[in-house]
């Protein structure tokens, strides 16, 4: 049996929880500073004119907005020694790329869409096989995963991810064998007529609060239950992955 809270009284257990809701609150407060900092960030111009290809054929870095002002990009990894989807990008999608939160997105002006480098005939597949109705891309031959440094090819561009050099991650304890293929990112964009701006990325756990059941998770006494987490001895923890 795994370990447990101690037991307390009804008093004792809400004069802790009461403590526990002021840094809570703080950390609102604090998120929300962060929130309206992150709207106050400059944006770079993207030169490149990148060529997509979906359901519908070849198109433009601009068609993805679909006629609305803000793209937000779930990067989808794709595993080339198995020929396959990223599992975790998969459970994502399964999870949250639904119709309602895509009516949610855009109520406020913003178009979703997973861009990933597979030729889209294998996307294609792919997303049939899970029934997908979410706008799904293929970059395939344009340089647009390396340009937002999701996928790391050295061949093709510098390794440079969550904003680190090659250097800066191997000392980080980055093993170099993980430096190559895809890896955990998303971007978000403002379109100005057919002038298209990168505002934002973020990458590994940066995307952690995008995954749905981790904010459940995070409410309950064992947590995630992943290796990586500060627990109290004897409380589950099975996964390794972070």
């Amino acid at each position: 049996m795994n370990a447990q809270p101690k037991v307390v009284t009804r008093d004792e257990w809400l004069r802790e929880r009461k403590n526990l809701l002021d840094k809570e609150k703080a950390l609102t407060r604090q998120h929300d500073a962060l929130n309206a900092e992150r709207r106050r960030l400059p944006m770079v111009k993207m030169d490149d004119a990148y060529v997509f290809e979906g359901p519908n054929g070849k198109c433009s870095f601009v068609e993805l907005f679909e006629g609305r002002r803000l793209l937000y990009v779930h990067h989808f990894m794709w595993i080339d020694s198995k020929d396959t989807g990223c599992p975790r990008c998969t459970e994502a999608a399964d999870i949250g790329f639904t119709p309602a939160m895509l009516a949610h997105l855009h109520a406020r002006d913003v178009t979703f869409a997973a861009v990933a480098r597979a030729p889209w005939p294998r996307l294609a597949t792919y997303r049939h096989r899970h029934g997908w109705t979410f706008p799904f891309y293929s970059s395939f031959g344009n340089p647009f995963n390396h340009d937002l440094r999701v996928t790391l090819d050295e061949a093709k561009a510098p390794v440079e991810y969550n904003f680190k050099n090659k250097g800066e991650l191997v000392k980080a304890g980055v093993p170099e064998p993980m430096l190559k293929g895809d890896l955990p990112g998303n971007s978000v964009f403002l379109r100005d007529g057919n002038d298209v701006y990168h505002t934002y990325s973020a990458y590994a756990r940066g995307l952690d609060q995008l995954f749905l059941p981790y904010n459940f998770l995070d409410l309950t006494v064992y947590g995630r239950q992943e290796a990586w987490e500060d627990s109290p001895d004897g409380w589950p923890q099975k996964s390794t992955y972070e």
